[in-house]
């Protein structure tokens, strides 16, 4: 699937009057791009995600699904940074959710379940509830989830950001993975540039409020990528160029105040 949005804009009532969130958001996905969007805190990134997905009313503008030539759905999904799972449903029942929706037979979404169960280190798990796993591992279920339902369009809200370094890096690597093998198009929010950098084809810089996209960076590591990479001069050289410029960003939003 391609993403194409066009002049998109967020405006929300607060008791102070009209709050403008987004404006004039721009861009389009190349089908199977994996894109991060970086930006300051409140800047309207999971705004924008949640505009993508159509769960806010009044979204000026446009936002257009291509289908792509691998695409047999327009469906998208969300991964939010806390973890979605159901409480009262297993883990196996929690990552073959989406296929129970779809009407694929119990016995062929367990099939097709287990083996990313065992990729993502759940072998054994299947049968325990999310509130005997750690946070870590209730992510690599809700990751597991989307990717079986097989969206067009998988939109990810700082999926990593409640987790220590560690378990960061493992579900990176996992990503990583999981995308090299169906590519799937994927908008990513982040707040840690080395992720955006190592996960993405291109990473996209966010104003502050009124969120808008001011700068864009294409990333050319060849694929398949591991955290290697960030020890790289040319990984270090764009890292830093990413900071300077979101450096920049904070000191206008300084002024502004």
């Amino acid at each position: 699937m391609r993403l194409r949005c066009n002049r998109v804009g967020v405006t929300f009532s607060s008791s102070h009057g009209p709050v403008n969130a987004l404006e004039d958001v721009d861009f389009e996905t190349r089908e199977g791009e994996f894109v991060s969007i970086i930006g300051p805190s409140g800047c309207g990134k999971t705004t924008l995600l949640r505009a993508i997905a159509g769960l806010l009313p009044g979204v000026q503008g446009s936002v257009e699904r291509i289908p792509g030539s691998r695409d047999t759905s327009d469906r998208s999904l969300l991964v939010f940074q806390e973890n979605s799972l159901f409480p009262w449903m297993t883990v196996m029942d929690n990552a073959t959710f989406g296929l129970a929706m779809q009407g694929v037979p119990r016995a062929e979404r367990e099939e097709r379940a287990r083996e990313l169960l065992s990729r993502f280190g759940l072998k054994g798990r299947e049968r325990a509830w999310p509130h005997q796993l750690s946070v870590g591992m209730k992510q690599r279920v809700a990751v597991i989830r989307c990717f079986l339902s097989d969206p067009a369009l998988l939109l990810m809200d700082e999926p990593f950001g409640a987790l220590d370094a560690l378990t960061r890096i493992r579900l990176q690597q996992e990503l990583l993975s999981l995308w090299e093998q169906n590519h799937k198009t994927v908008i990513f929010i982040t707040h840690d540039v080395d992720e955006a950098i190592l996960l993405s084809d291109r990473v996209m810089v966010m104003s502050p409020a009124p969120g808008r996209l001011i700068a864009q960076y294409p990333i050319r590591f060849e694929r398949p990528r591991d955290s290697s990479i960030v020890l790289s001069p040319e990984f270090v050289r764009l890292k830093q160029e990413l900071h300077s410029r979101l450096g920049v960003v904070l000191r206008q939003a300084a002024a502004v105040v």
